[in-house]
């Protein structure tokens, strides 16, 4: 009798196991912190646009593992460090463990303080941070966090190529600087300086304003001052409407200068520029439509038909094929399991292959050098904000020739 039993049991317990779910499904949510409203919006709600987009293709495509889905929520930071950590202590209460967020550095550098410190005073309820456009590089040396990753590559990656550009261009002599008064303004104004020295110590810095950001409304007075400098180029890390802005007032006054810029691609800023400023503006960008093989021409067209928009945040695209990777990885939506996960993950994303450093979390990936073009069908097929122009490939640059070293000192939490 006592064997029947034992047997039956034994049984059933198998049969429980098999029934069993290997793993719980996991909803894994990320809320979007980032500026909704005011001049900056319209990029906002492109880059929101994007994560919808691909949260919804991963969760038909089941990227994070069968039955797993990422979803993403808004919520309007304004553009203030005040207002976006106030949006961090609604989505903490709400239950959010990932957090994205990436236009402004001086909003990024107050939630990572803040995320360190609620994940220091709350174990068992961190909260990731996933950056996609913050690119002052004390995110990833001295402000670095275990709990951080940028997508983006920073500013001084991104100047280090445009300087490697530069410097092949012997019409280059006389250079203007002109940026936003805060912490990516004054890293890009700092690092145009060093790097030209470096290599092009014939060039000379004929000019260095920083402006107020997004409350200048008419930039003449500062083209003026370009146009006195007698500068043939123009550095800035202008993005939104301080850079259409920048660009309208130089078109009005005949500023002939080229432009080597980091967000020209940006909404709002191609219809600022229009035809007459084919051949003017450069950007550096870590991707663009017409690259070498037209890589997300799919993503592109798609973005267009369902959204009317223009796609440029292929970061985007990165951050959650890499989360998803962690998720299907770990079999876990922990964060403290995804972020050990994420560290020196590789990747392929829509401009290559990439890594996320696991030293800094700084992503290592290729860079762009483009131009404002007219449209031909062959080598720029597509345009921005229906102008007829578009971004021309002037060189790829691997991720090697614009890698910067880092001083991050990571602190990290026990993997138990």
């Amino acid at each position: 009798m006592k064997k029947t039993i034992r047997t039956l049991v034994l049984a059933l317990s198998v049969a429980a196991a098999f029934a069993a779910p290997a793993s719980q499904a996991e909803n894994i949510k990320i809320a979007m912190i980032e500026t909704l409203s005011g001049a900056f919006a319209p990029i906002g709600q492109n880059q929101l646009r994007s994560f919808q987009m691909f949260t919804e293709m991963a969760n038909k495509e089941g990227w994070a593992g069968p039955g797993n889905t990422l979803e993403v929520a808004a919520f309007d930071g304004k553009g203030s460090p005040q207002e976006s950590l106030n949006q961090l202590k609604t989505v903490i209460d709400q239950g959010y463990r990932y957090i994205a967020q990436g236009n402004g550095s001086g909003v990024a550098l107050a939630l990572v303080d803040a995320v360190n410190k609620h994940n220091e005073r709350n174990p068992g309820k961190e909260i990731v941070f996933l950056n996609y456009s913050a690119i002052d590089p004390d995110l990833t040396n001295s402000k670095c966090s275990f709990w951080h990753f940028r997508f983006d590559a920073n500013s001084d990656m991104k100047m280090e190529a445009l300087t490697t550009y530069m410097a092949k261009d012997q019409n280059v002599k006389k250079v203007y600087i002109i940026g936003q008064n805060y912490a990516h303004g004054h890293q890009v104004t700092r690092a145009a300086k060093e790097y030209l020295k470096r290599k092009r110590p014939d060039v000379q810095i004929v000019g260095d304003d920083l402006h107020p950001i997004a409350t200048v409304k008419d930039f003449a007075p500062y083209v003026a001052k370009i146009k006195a400098s007698g500068a043939d180029t123009v550095i800035t890390g202008n993005w939104g409407a301080d850079l259409a802005l920048l660009v309208k007032a130089a078109k009005d006054a005949g500023l002939t200068a080229k432009f080597y810029t980091y967000y020209a691609g940006t909404s709002g800023v191609p219809t600022a520029m229009g035809a007459s400023a084919e051949g003017q503006i450069k950007q550096v960008a870590y991707w663009i439509p017409n690259n070498e093989t037209f890589a997300g021409k799919e993503i592109v067209e798609a973005f267009k038909k369902k959204y009317n928009d223009d796609f440029y945040v292929s970061d985007i695209y990165t951050i959650v094929t890499m989360l998803s990777q962690a998720v299907k990885t770990t079999k876990s939506a922990d964060p403290v399991k995804v972020a050990f996960a994420l560290e020196g993950m590789k990747a392929k994303a829509i401009n290559g292959d990439v890594e996320m450093r696991a030293a800094d979390h700084q992503l290592q990936q290729p860079l762009y050098i483009s131009t404002w073009t007219k449209v031909d069908g062959k080598k720029i097929k597509y345009d921005q904000e229906n102008t007829g122009y578009g971004w021309s490939n002037d060189v790829k640059i691997d991720p090697y020739v614009a890698a910067q070293p880092t001083s991050c000192q990571m602190k990290r939490p026990s993997k138990s």
